[in-house]
């Protein structure tokens, strides 16, 4: 086994991934948080990647965190430093370590070979035993362990250690005991590796001033502080992953915000429903009653959903749903991340219906489409669709500061109130007044004028049951044409010119986004020079089409098997589907750019055509 005496290769400073593998319950993700926390402290952009099972403990975990003075935030596809917590997958840990790389292991059991991996060095560092003879405790030993392998990590790397001792004090406060254990296990790696290997690695974290006006925070938690601003009271779900910890952050934000502190009088709502079908059945009712309603879900719950979302759409109720998407279909994969469920959402439920969807790249987008979701629901008067997914929901994200315009007001959209009941001689439900396709509605017990039935069954424009096939066509148009009249109103797409003249452009969504932006780069690199155009709303904007419409190819890049924004764009947009070069991952891991360029190059050498 090759020690580590001479480090190879050129330095590379804040530039290269550590890729910690462990045991899921083990507690080592406050380790890798730690780890991660302490680089952006030290002015460093970094992004986290968490790849979890979907047990609660036992089964392999791992954990990227990339390092990146270029600001680069999809994950890159490789491995520079790998720390193998995890016997069981030590040889995928190995194979993983790019040419070059560095394995750091615990040697208190010894290793076989390094299974003719002669490109990369080994560190072994006695981890359980150095903490077996520290600690007395069985528990306290295992989660001990992880913080050695922050200290040998940092003293390889150059982490500065006091910074990480601000973070330990900080995340245990006033429990000195707890401070003074963890930092006792974090200068046992620190003291091991600074005996044993006193040359640092070429892998270097030096501090730079990369971070100032930017916060970490993961997209389900920026969401919720969005539903808070949004003036959101009440929200209702059935525990799913990844979605769950959504609501978490809604009810931590609602009891700091929402309690009034002289009588303690709680100013929201929160139902844990008994299943998905009775969590949107109440978001519904709430929203129907005046409320800012919502539920967080994934497309399991979506699919259970249906029939009630149908009822909002037909029924013209505002809610908003929040699709944490992850791998499918069925149970699929809980805990990988997917964009599988873009035409589910778009068209849910039976009948012709077509929904308003809001595509959020990452955390700073989540916090304010959440916003636009509830003025969107409400002045359009149906169920909008939050998509983001496990990748942007669940990690941790460098974004800058939120910000917010406290002259900011709900827009509830066309209700009337007492006054203008009181003024108009009969009030019809679904009347289009205006011409906009957008009726009036009132809230309960505002006026007796303002009381109708609210009805999934067939109802004509005064809100009467009816079996007359034009009277139910003119309310299906009516309900076409203010779906598509929002086109103009969901967030703009984002658009990025490459600076030279382009044949061909990327069509792209969500979470792809950090990805297809380095993809870009690296292709430019090598002289093939795209545009970009991001969708951030459904229905898709004349910007959309006219984008499309200007290339030769353009390559729509998603996460998911079948092309489903491909399918929209055909589907909804004028494009011509032999122009549309679809570009896929659906192995359920964070995109990276790696996928993007080569599937865009190998479609350029089958045509011929290299720029």
């Amino acid at each position: 086994m090759k020690d580590v005496v001479e480090t190879p290769g050129e330095v590379r400073v804040n530039d290269f991934v550590i890729k910690i593998g462990n045991v899921n319950g083990t507690g080592s993700a406050s380790a890798n948080g730690l780890l991660m926390k302490a680089i952006f402290r030290m002015g460093v952009p970094v992004v986290g990647k968490n790849l979890f099972p979907s047990n609660i403990q036992g089964l392999p975990t791992w954990y990227e965190i990339r390092i990146t003075k270029d600001s680069y935030f999809a994950r890159s596809g490789t491995a520079d430093f790998v720390v193998a917590m995890n016997a069981e997958t030590y040889v995928r840990d190995l194979a993983e370590v790019s040419p070059g790389g560095f394995l750091l292991y615990d040697s208190t059991w010894p290793r076989p070979d390094l299974h003719g991996r002669t490109d990369i060095t080994a560190i072994g560092v006695p981890l359980a035993r150095m903490c077996n003879e520290q600690f007395d405790n069985a528990r306290t030993r295992v989660l001990m362990k992880n913080m050695a392998y922050v200290g040998a990590v940092a003293g390889l790397t150059g982490i500065d250690v006091e910074v990480i001792r601000g973070l330990v004090t900080e995340m245990f406060g006033t429990k000195a005991h707890l401070i003074d254990a963890n930092m006792k296990a974090i200068e046992l790696g620190l003291n091991y590796v600074r005996e044993h290997y006193p040359d640092p690695l070429p892998l270097r974290v030096e501090a730079m001033d990369g971070t100032a006006g930017h916060i970490m925070i993961d997209g389900n938690t920026a969401a919720a502080l969005g539903c808070v601003y949004a003036g959101a009271t009440f929200g209702a779900w059935y525990p799913i992953t990844p979605s769950t910890s959504l609501m978490d952050g809604f009810k931590s934000f609602c009891e700091k915000f929402r309690v009034d502190k002289d009588t303690g009088e709680k100013k929201f709502c929160i139902i844990q429903a008994e299943d998905e079908l009775a969590s949107i059945g109440m978001a519904i009712g709430a929203g129907w009653n005046g409320a800012r309603a919502f539920t967080p879900t994934s497309g399991p719950g979506i699919s259970l959903m249906s029939e009630f979302i149908g009822f909002a759409y037909y029924g013209e109720v505002p809610v908003v749903l929040f699709d944490v998407q992850r791998a499918g279909p069925s149970t699929g994969l809980p805990t990988r991340t997917q964009q599988c469920d873009l035409t589910l959402a778009a068209y849910a439920s039976h009948g012709d219906t077509k929904h308003i969807l809001v595509f959020p790249a990452n955390p700073k987008e989540c916090f304010e489409m959440a916003v636009q979701s509830f003025d969107l629901a409400e002045r359009f008067q149906t169920p909008v669709f939050f998509m983001t997914d496990l990748d942007i929901g669940m990690n941790d994200w460098m974004i800058p500061e939120l910000t917010w315009d406290d002259s900011y007001q709900p827009d509830r959209g066309k209700v009337l109130g007492k006054d203008e009941l009181e003024a108009i001689e009969k009030f019809y439900r679904y009347e289009d007044r205006d011409g906009d396709a957008i009726p009036y509605r009132t809230l309960p017990g505002v006026h007796p004028k303002g009381a109708y039935f609210t009805r999934g069954s067939g109802h004509n424009w005064k809100g009467g049951y009816t079996e007359d096939s034009d009277e139910y066509k003119e309310v299906l148009d009516r309900l076409t044409q203010k779906w598509k009249n929002a086109a103009a109103a969901v967030p703009a797409p984002v658009v990025i010119k490459c600076g030279k003249p382009a044949r061909r452009a990327i069509v792209s969504v969500g979470g792809c986004d950090g990805a297809v932006r380095e993809a870009m780069d690296r292709m430019a690199a090598d002289g093939v020079h795209l545009d970009y155009l991001r969708v951030r709303g459904f229905p898709f904007s004349q910007e959309v089409d006219d984008f499309i419409a200007g290339y030769d190819e353009v390559f729509v890049v998603e996460q998911n098997r079948d092309a489903q924004l491909r399918t929209l764009l055909i589907n909804e947009t004028s494009a011509d589907k032999t122009r549309l070069i679809p570009v896929l991952d659906y192995a359920g891991m964070a995109a990276n750019p790696k996928f993007i360029v080569e599937g865009i190059t190998a479609h350029l050498e089958i045509v011929g055509d290299a720029a």
